[in-house]
């Protein structure tokens, strides 16, 4: 009875630490679409708004690390059970990146509105819909322990590198035949190689999500694409 009563205690647990890390995924995909919406209508208050609220996902990220640190040392959890805490327990500090990639592109939507207009850039809100899409696969994939849905965000990775690729030269090229619009197109740039580096913590995640179910780690290289990451530099 006792070692039952264990038991059914620890599954609690990992019910609690699945529940926390959807919410802190939840935030952290509403992070990412209000930043982007925020850049399209250039909305300072909204912007605003989002790098006060990544606050909240912090907070999530610490009550989770706390929990797995109390679950592996009371439980002492062994094989799947521990895969699935130290899963939860490097999981969220990648979701707590992607808030703070998002708080970015809501600061360089803020000095975006300080200068005039670019053209549309129409590239950027679909990195932004992909992106996040890619996160709340991910994390699906991690409730639901599909290896499937992993893999499938793992591999969808390559083609928002392409994408980020693509924007580059169309920005490297605006700026050449106008200069006076270096400024705001380098926060694009910005912009853009956040909403990039959300998916690569997507990936990131997805290898925990393989971790986790497999018991082992992912032998294959990444499919990386991007080739103008080597020519800018990151924003942190």
């Amino acid at each position: 009875m006792p070692t039952e009563h264990i038991v059914t205690s620890f599954d609690e647990e990992l019910s609690r630490l699945s529940d926390l890390i959807s919410r802190m995924g939840g935030l952290a995909e509403v992070q990412i679409e209000r930043s982007i919406e925020s850049l399209q209508r250039r909305n300072t208050e909204e912007a605003t708004q989002i790098i006060e609220a990544d606050r909240a996902i912090d907070l999530l990220q610490t009550e989770i690390e706390e929990l797995a640190i109390q679950m592996i040392a009371r439980r002492q959890p062994l094989a799947t059970d521990l895969r699935a805490t130290v899963a939860g327990l490097k999981i969220a500090p990648h979701i707590e990146r992607i808030g703070d990639y998002a708080k970015n592109i809501a600061r360089r939507t803020i000095a975006l509105n300080q200068h005039p207009p670019v053209k549309p850039m129409f590239t950027i809100p679909r990195m932004g819909r992909m992106a996040r899409t890619m996160v709340q696969d991910v994390l699906d994939a991690f409730s639901n322990h599909d290896l499937a849905k992993a893999r499938a965000v793992w591999e969808r990775d390559a083609e928002l590198d392409d994408m980020y690729d693509s924007l580059f030269r169309e920005l490297l090229t605006y700026m050449m035949e106008d200069p006076r619009s270096i400024t705001s197109c380098t926060h694009l740039l910005f912009v853009a190689r956040n909403i990039e580096r959300i998916g690569d913590i997507a990936t990131n995640i997805a290898e925990l999500v393989h971790y986790q179910v497999e018991g082992e780690a992912m032998t294959e290289d990444r499919p990386k694409t991007d080739q103008a990451s080597i020519t800018v530099l990151d924003s942190n």
